[in-house]
């Protein structure tokens, strides 16, 4: 009976890492496709021009693919020694997210300041030569997400030189609909708007993730013991 059990628990735990491995696949070939196609897509930052999609896909990608894989093989294999390097990877991904998490809280303002300030030297390279990835990514975070500028629209003004914004941030799309009245512009701050989103779905991840560890460590120590 509870060697029956044990071998569901064996099987269990081998599909789960298989469809971890499978995920970490799908992130990494998305990660691949977006460097390939669209260069450095959805780079907002100036300072930091590795900071892509692209590059982020690729690199959790990697990194879901190796945790899945050694799972899969040791709990397929018993191996005692791939177990033991899976539970220590998810303990270094459980201890680094806890990590980003403290500091991200202890320095909320200053982060958020300075993150501000390089967005808004970024929005100089809007539309200029070699700048396409982050020309695309602001079109796209203010048409989707219904926003203008980092604080507000009025930061397009210092970049044009004019009363004037991109035309991804007008409440209807046309040419030239940028140097409508304000009336016709999105008010909410990119910054704020966009922070807002990424909290709210980032706690749904995190408690995934963590509840998704906490069964893969409890697993691992089975085997272990």
């Amino acid at each position: 009976m509870a060697r029956g059990c044990l071998q569901g628990v064996k099987y269990l735990m081998f599909a789960f890492n298989l469809l971890f491995w499978l995920g970490g696949c799908g992130v990494l070939g998305v990660g691949i496709w977006l460097a390939a196609t669209q260069g450095n897509f959805a780079t907002l930052s100036s300072s930091f021009p590795s900071l892509s999609a692209a590059n982020l896909l690729i690199v959790t990608g990697t990194f879901v693919m190796a945790i899945g894989f050694v799972g899969c093989i040791g709990a397929l294999k018993e191996n005692k020694c791939l177990l033991l390097t899976f539970f220590v990877l998810l303990l270094l991904v459980l201890l680094l997210e806890a990590t980003i998490a403290v500091l991200f809280f202890a320095y909320t303002d200053k982060i958020d300041r300075y993150a501000q300030e390089d967005l808004k030297k970024g929005l100089h390279l809007y539309g200029t030569p070699g700048n396409v990835g982050l020309t695309n990514a602001w079109s796209i975070v203010q048409t989707d997400f219904r926003c203008c500028g980092v604080s507000n629209y009025t930061d397009w003004f210092e970049v044009y030189n004019a009363t004037r914004v991109p035309d991804s941030c007008c409440l209807e799309f046309s040419d030239s609909c940028g140097l409508h009245a304000p009336g016709t512009w999105w008010k909410a701050p990119c910054y704020e708007t966009v922070k807002a989103w990424l909290q709210e779905n980032l706690l749904a991840v995190g408690v995934f993730g963590l509840c998704t560890a906490l069964v893969q460590v409890v697993k691992a120590d089975t085997y272990c013991t």
